[in-house]
């Protein structure tokens, strides 16, 4: 009998983190956060409810600058970026679903979002030419398809890329 449980306890801890992983996956049972602010185009604030809410940035994505920063500098696309996010998120709720670290090195929480009707807004970005991929591992886990989403919004001049034939990261 104790045999028997032993396996039934072993197949269920293997089938419930898959179960778990397909249900934050598909969004079911999932939290939405209203969008409080934009910063820029891979950048924004959540409302958690906290006093001061939480500030999110778009994993495995990179969009232009819109000041000059601590190791960056203002892009020529860094505004038009940030109003394709703000179009796509301003007055919208979010979820988010994490990779394997959830923080960045400011302390910004990396998410990947989605809006409530099943938008990918990373994948968005650069779907349409306003961010390019920034894959840092180990945040990986949309990483090739993210490449051929820019591959594609280059090839077809989308977004950043009708104004100018950049590569890489130039942004």
């Amino acid at each position: 009998m104790s045999q028997k449980l032993i396996m039934l306890f072993a197949v269920l801890m293997m089938i419930l983190p898959l179960n778990a992983q397909r249900n934050r996956k598909s969004g079911e049972n999932a939290v939405f956060y209203p969008v409080s602010r934009i910063v820029d185009g891979d950048t924004f604030w959540i409302d958690d409810g906290s006093e001061k809410g939480i500030k999110i940035r778009l994993t495995g994505i990179d969009a232009p600058e819109t000041r000059n920063s601590r190791n960056r500098v203002k892009s020529a696309f860094g505004e038009e970026s940030t109003r394709y996010l703000t179009g796509l998120i301003a007055g919208k709720r979010v979820r988010l679903e994490y990779d394997i670290d959830t923080l960045d090195r400011y302390g910004r929480t990396l998410a990947y979002v989605y809006l409530e009707d099943g938008t990918f807004v990373n994948a968005s970005m650069v779907r349409n030419g306003y961010a390019s991929v920034m894959t840092t591992p180990p945040n990986v886990r949309y990483a090739e398809t993210f490449v051929e989403l820019a591959r594609k919004a280059r090839k077809r001049k989308l977004g950043l890329w009708k104004e100018t034939m950049l590569s890489g990261n130039e942004f």
